[in-house]
């Protein structure tokens, strides 16, 4: 039966049976268009039309499904309330689930689609809304939903500093199921943090708190909210920066990625550095600033493997390695740059924030991630390292 004002597929059911589990499912197409070609996100349309010119390409969907292979079993008896087409209908319909359209769109979508579609999908008695995106499809489900019911963030944009996003779109499936089996008993408030991109992209970090949703309680496989550095935080690397600089290897390519951490490296250096982006060293001098993911490979061909190496920092508050505002350093790039050429710096207070967590590698391959499962060396100061475990 097709209910009135909703989209029914070809071989898909659609039901109003009171008595099914209704969840709001909902997917931003453009999250995460704009990391790999160093855009930094991809709020505004003039920002989206850039990320398209350097071909960049939708990486959402592909996300969501993977959130979704850890639940598809479980959710076969539940309806889910989405929007046409790429914001959901297609990937639902694709793995045959049941599902009621309640708002349909255009090629183009905008943050009004994503608003619109969550205010129907309340009035159309979702119990739980299931979204892929970053920080400002975060801001624009909570503006709408708030902590009327629970949501789960499955974490696919650039800059991710809200809690409301599993730590991987797996982990993200996982708490699905949990709910949809019924396991999950209590939930908490996050935050909802969302920062000003234009800013962002000259370097500065502007985070502002726009509310808060109602999160599983579960601090496994949720993410924390984004923690920045301290005072103390400087001192400590500056001594990690004098311990990286004078271990650097002559003739060999150095890849600095982005973050405070790895910016004192190159203030080290007294190199002009990009704080959240891509730079590129070799015998302390710099080869370029704020490359893109071809731009990288493109620099990378003119070394051999054994002289490409990668500096990186943790995510303070999440633990991220990869993943987060560094998408430039994609699976391509990963996999050119020996394991053991890879040094994570982190001040020792920033460690110590993650109370046992692991860290995390989310590149968006599977393998990929799996080879970095196991115990990474972090350089924590001068001459110091500690060994810290990869989930």
């Amino acid at each position: 039966m097709r209910l009135p004002g909703a989209y029914t597929p070809k071989n898909i059911k659609v039901t109003s049976n009171p008595d099914k589990r209704r969840i709001g499912f909902l997917v931003n197409p453009v999250a995460g268009m704009g990391g790999k070609v160093a855009l930094k996100g991809t709020d505004g349309e003039d920002t989206l039309r850039r990320a398209l010119e350097l071909g960049a390409e939708p990486q959402a969907e592909a996300r969501a499904e993977r959130a979704l292979d850890e639940f598809r079993d479980e959710a076969k008896d539940a309806v889910f309330l989405t929007a046409g087409g790429q914001m959901g209908a297609d990937l639902l319909e694709k793995n045959g689930l049941t599902y009621e359209v309640v708002l349909e769109v255009g090629k183009k979508t905008t943050f009004a689609d994503t608003q619109e579609a969550v205010k129907r999908m309340l009035d159309a008695g979702a119990q739980s809304i299931v979204f892929a995106g970053g920080d400002g499809t975060a801001r624009n489900v909570c503006e709408v939903a708030g902590d009327k019911i629970p949501v789960v963030g499955i974490p696919a944009g650039v800059k991710i500093h809200s809690g409301v996003y599993a730590n991987r779109p797996a982990e993200a499936g996982m708490l699905v199921k949990e709910m949809l089996q019924g396991k999950v008993r209590r939930y908490r408030e996050a935050e909802v943090m969302d920062i000003d991109e234009e800013a962002f992209r000259g370097g500065i970090v502007s985070a502002k708190l726009y509310g808060y949703m109602r999160v599983p309680d579960n601090r496994r496989f949720m993410q924390d909210r984004k923690s920045g550095s301290s005072r103390k935080d400087a001192y400590e690397t500056d001594a990690i920066a004098a311990w990286v600089t004078e271990n650097m290897q002559a003739g060999a390519l150095y890849l600095i990625g982005s973050g405070s951490t790895t910016k004192a490296v190159m203030d080290r250096m007294e190199l002009r550095s990009t704080l959240l982006g891509v730079d590129a060293v070799s015998d302390k001098k710099l080869l370029a600033r704020d490359m893109n993911e071809q731009e990288i490979l493109a620099l990378m061909e003119k070394y051999p493997q054994s002289k490409r190496n990668l500096i990186i920092t943790v995510i303070g508050g999440q633990g991220h390695i990869f993943g987060r505002g560094n998408q430039q350093l994609s699976p391509k790039v990963l996999m050119l740059i020996p394991k053991e050429n890879i040094t994570i710096i982190a001040a020792p207070s920033k460690m110590t924030e993650l109370f046992g967590k692991s860290l995390i590698s989310d590149t968006g391959d599977s393998a990929l991630d799996k080879k970095f499962i196991g115990y990474m060396p972090v350089v924590t100061g001068f001459g110091r390292k500690i060994m810290a475990r990869v989930a």
